[in-house]
């Protein structure tokens, strides 16, 4: 029987504040990131749904996102968001699969645009991790599993990081960003944190 804090690997991720690396992560290398500005404090995590090209699972085209590799003639969609230089922390692919792109102790971009109770560009002083899906589409009991114990590995490794500062990217750029969408479920989420 899985722990209720595992993974879907069966074991509890762990953060390294050194490195900025999560355990049972396949890692990635994104050029999308840079350093946060001095003195900031990691103290929000951020929520996203992402499929590529929309509507649709699989494949490689999320990550040849987040590493600057995706080919624009490969999907017309892909050709709109041509030098589009987006990334995130971590990913939980459809099967629970975790992919890290950027350490945390640096800064991804993956919020754009957005506030937090007054405070702009969230990216500074935020973690966000990317599911596979989209807004209308249920996510998997393996990408929550997956999900709640990363988190807690997060707020084990940041304690500012508290329920209450876990958002969807809808919540930090309302009107442009609807993820992760009506199809995720908040309240199954965080009883699985409690």
């Amino acid at each position: 029987m899985q722990h209720p804090n595992e993974g879907i690997t069966g074991v509890q991720p762990r953060v390294d504040r050194v490195t900025g690396l999560i355990s049972g992560a396949r890692q990635l290398s994104s050029p999308h990131c840079d350093a946060r500005p001095a003195g900031t404090h990691i103290d929000l995590l951020v929520i996203h749904g992402i499929s590529l090209p929309p509507g649709e699972f699989g494949g490689a085209w999320i990550e040849r996102l987040f590493l600057g590799t995706l080919p624009p003639e490969a999907h017309p969609y892909f050709a709109s968001i041509q030098g589009l230089g987006a990334s995130a922390h971590l990913l939980i692919r459809r099967d629970g699969e975790l992919l890290q792109f950027v350490p945390f102790h640096q800064r991804a971009w993956h919020a754009g645009t957005s506030v937090y109770q007054g405070r702009e560009a969230c990216n500074d002083f935020s973690i966000g991790i990317e599911l596979e899906g989209c807004d209308d589409v249920p996510y998997t009991a393996s990408q929550y599993a997956e999900l709640a114990a990363v988190t807690r590995a997060i707020m084990a490794a940041y304690a500012d990081i508290i329920p209450a500062r876990i958002v969807g990217h809808c919540d930090i750029a309302p009107g442009r960003k609807t993820d992760p969408g009506a199809a995720f479920d908040w309240a199954h989420f965080r009883a699985q944190l409690a």
